[in-house]
């Protein structure tokens, strides 16, 4: 049989034993610890020897943060298919993503009927277990219409509800043997997970060809079905006693045939021994893997893991698939892929792009960048995927999704240095800094992503005594548009490392920043509600209160339109950026006095609770016709044309932040955030149908204005580019630009032209 391409994996087959829970469960961390990639546990409920599986799994998941995990295989009889879908798909949520599905028909047929269940013939099983994959996956199929209803003998489902949605596509490998069960597997399966001392008969080049043959009939490629195997009767301690009992070099001798001329790509290990685990993941797993690289880059046949006819018909023609590095191939999602719809869109902004690439590493990164600028399509950089201005998603490119990327580490407590991989989300990072006593101001919402702020501005509740985001980088790794990982910072590139900060995603892909975080502790957070029928007296009072704040102060207000009769209405939050109760008391209390105060509440709060991420799914649900602008002060002019907005009925929402302060003591030249002498940020929003009526009120607004934030504005004309960097900064911008992407590569942050691109001279220029 062929190599099927699949990525090579090692794992345990660990004893549930119920006397010794605790060592269960260390040899599952050690598993983790040991490099492996997978644990799993038999599941014999009715042998009171044995802890639960399910139990197990769950608290095993719990105690670890990268290891995949799996019953090996779970009695089906025992747990029905719609019960088990549900918990299955929870686990997976609660483990993002960890939880792999091994299932069998059912054995020991007196202790499963001692427990009251059904006794089964081998027939009847195979066909309850056929039943049962369906009921699985139509309870996962979140995206079909209406309940999940299904006929069958064994399984009948007259109408359940959909979900949970899986966090991933989870596999079901099933545990089979006999002919009826392998054409299961083939037909239906994502995995043949045997053990190797019960094949018998048939032997494993037959079954593999009776489980291809009916993936073949049932119009599936047969490389779509992994190869999984458990191994009991091996050993590392002695010296060449038989198969799988010797020393590391003579496992992967005997194992590589088995991967290449078999197709076998996992391997469990079924013995409950430390220094078995450890061997295998320090020395026989990577061992392996370089071998089987090895012999692959020489020819051997295997392409990896392939997507089924259905899903190939779903690739966009614009893209050539083919071309992907071998690489990316495991990290890349297709519109016909299963995971296709929680990649696609941003929170605020519905896409279609062909091709979702998720690296893990930086070298994918580079492999990403240099295969997305050889297609002649759209590129997205994603972080977090908030995406308000809808840059971080497309219809029919490549978007380069960084979530994977999302390390969070403290360098130096005593300095304060910080570094963040730009997948993280801000929410995550101030919960791991905050056993520091650290905290970064970041925006107001945990969900965005590092990447996306920390290379724009960063806005945030901590803003005017802190300061911007951008303005605690020291450093950043980035990917230029020729495939090239700098590191930037004042010493190296120092070109670059100005227009990180402010124009990051014009000039690459950065993947990690390093910040000096702020020492922040608690803070006392207010959020106060107000009639706004005075919509301009409001805000007028709201600005000048702001002003004349003290730093450790910020506040948002954000305005709503009357609805049924209610009137309008006002959201303020107001953060104070420390524990002195007497000093924020001092600073809040004159914010009562903007208007008739409908709801009022403060309270003194770790900062991560104030921006915890919530972990919305990504829909495309949020308004995306934005408009976003710059205020000196809100003067009388300004505060009656933002008044008339809101009266107009066409502006779901207006929020104006408070920067000003720790904002402006930055010169205007320091970074490539020009904006440093403004004290508020206005945006305004509403629904596509009326995007024609807020540019006419926003062209009202717009004399008041100076400048705009980047993030915050989903209009990408050219003619807003000097709103964005007025003078000199774009043109400095131009000509970084001329040096690291002069084809304009990234031109999804707003169009900045590079220098020397005479078509657009008169645009920049205007």
């Amino acid at each position: 049989m062929p190599d099927y391409g699949h990525e090579i994996l090692f794992g345990t087959f660990l004893t549930p034993d119920a006397h010794n829970p605790d060592q269960v469960v260390a040899l599952a961390e050690l598993t983790e610890a040991a490099g492996l990639d997978l644990t799993s546990f038999q599941d014999h409920p009715y042998n009171a020897e044995f802890l639960d599986t399910w139990t197990l799994l769950s608290w095993v998941a719990a105690r670890t943060e990268r290891l995949r995990i799996s019953g090996n295989v779970l009695s089906l009889p025992l747990r029905p298919p719609a019960v088990l879908a549900r918990a299955a798909a929870s686990l997976d949520r609660l483990s993002h993503g960890r939880f792999e599905l091994g299932l069998g028909a059912g054995a020991f047929w007196d202790g499963i009927e001692g427990m009251g269940a059904r006794r089964l013939t081998p027939g009847q099983g195979v066909e309850a277990l056929r039943e049962a994959v369906d009921v699985l996956r139509g309870v996962w199929d979140v995206s079909a219409p209406g309940p999940l209803r299904q006929d069958g003998t064994y399984y009948p489902t007259p109408g359940t509800q959909r979900g949970p949605e899986p966090a991933h596509e989870i596999d079901i490998w099933l545990g089979a043997y006999q002919p009826k069960m392998l054409a299961l597997t083939g037909q239906k399966a994502n995995g043949w997970l045997p053990t190797l001392e019960y094949l018998r008969s048939p032997d494993r080049v037959t079954a593999n060809r009776l489980i291809d043959e009916a993936a073949v009939a049932a119009g599936r490629d047969p490389r779509e079905i992994r190869r999984l195997l458990n191994l009991f009767t091996v050993d590392v301690s002695s010296r060449n006693r038989g198969f799988l009992q010797g020393p590391a070099e003579q496992w992967v001798e005997q194992l590589l045939p088995m991967v290449l001329e078999e197709g076998f790509t996992t391997f469990l290990i079924g013995r409950d021994d430390p220094r078995l685990i450890q061997t295998l993941g320090q020395e026989i797993a990577p061992a392996l893997r370089e071998a089987v690289a090895r012999e692959r880059a020489a020819g051997t046949p295997g392409t990896g893991p392939v997507r089924s006819v259905a899903a190939l018909a779903e690739r966009h023609p614009g893209l050539d698939y083919d071309a992907l590095p071998q690489s990316l191939a495991a990290r890349s999602v297709e519109p016909g892929d299963p995971e296709y719809d929680g990649v696609r869109h941003s929170y605020s902004w519905p896409g279609a792009p062909a091709l979702v690439i998720r690296p893990q590493a930086v070298a994918e990164v580079i492999d990403a960048v240099s295969y997305a600028r050889t297609q002649n399509v759209p590129l997205s950089v994603r972080s977090g995927g908030h995406g308000i201005s809808g840059r971080s998603t497309n219809d029919g490119g490549v978007v380069i999704d960084m979530s994977l990327m999302n390390k969070v580490e403290v360098l130096d407590r005593a300095t304060r240095r910080i570094r963040l991989e730009t997948g993280a989300r801000w929410g995550h990072v101030a919960q791991a800094l905050a056993p520091y006593g650290l905290a970064m101001s970041s925006g107001d919402y945990g969900d965005v992503g590092v990447g996306g702020l920390a290379t724009t501005g960063g806005i945030g509740y901590l803003a005017r005594k802190h300061g911007l985001t951008i303005d605690h980088v020291v450093a950043a790794e980035i990917v230029t548009a020729d495939g090239r990982l700098l590191r930037v910072d004042d010493e190296h590139h120092p070109d670059l490392f100005w227009a990180v900060r402010g124009a990051g995603g014009n000039v690459g892909v950065v993947t990690a920043i390093e910040m000096e975080a702020d020492e922040v502790d608690n803070v006392v957070y207010a959020q106060l509600v107000a009639d706004a029928t005075d919509t301009a007296g409001l805000l007028r009072r709201w600005g000048q209160l702001v002003e004349e704040a003290p730093r450790d102060l910020t506040s948002f207000l954000s305005l709503f339109p009357g609805r049924r009769g209610d009137p309008p209405t006002a959201q303020v939050t107001l953060v104070f950026a420390g524990d002195d109760i007497e000093a924020a008391r001092s600073a809040l209390s004159p914010f009562l006095e903007i208007g008739p105060i409908l709801d009022q509440q403060a309270q003194l709060v770790p900062y991560p609770a104030i921006v915890a991420p919530p972990g919305n799914r990504h829909r495309g649900q949020g308004l995306n016709d934005t408009r976003s602008g710059l205020l000196h002060h809100i003067t009388p002019e300004a505060a009656d044309r933002m008044a008339t907005m809101m009266d107009s009925g066409d502006v779901m929402i207006m929020q104006v932040r408070s920067v000003g302060a720790a904002v402006n003591d930055v010169a205007g030249d320091a970074t490539a955030y020009p904006h440093r002498t403004q004290n508020f940020s206005v945006i305004a929003a509403t629904v596509p149908d009326r995007r024609a009526h807020l540019d006419k009120l926003w062209t009202e607004l717009y004399p008041h204005l100076d400048g705009l934030y980047l993030s915050f504005e989903s209009d990408t004309d050219p003619d807003r580019l000097l709103d964005a960097w007025p003078e000199p900064t774009l043109t400095r911008l131009r000509a970084i630009k001329a040096t690291y992407d002069p084809d304009n590569i990234f031109n999804r942050n707003f169009p900045i032209p590079p220098a020397g691109d005479t078509e657009d001279e008169a645009v920049a220029n205007s």
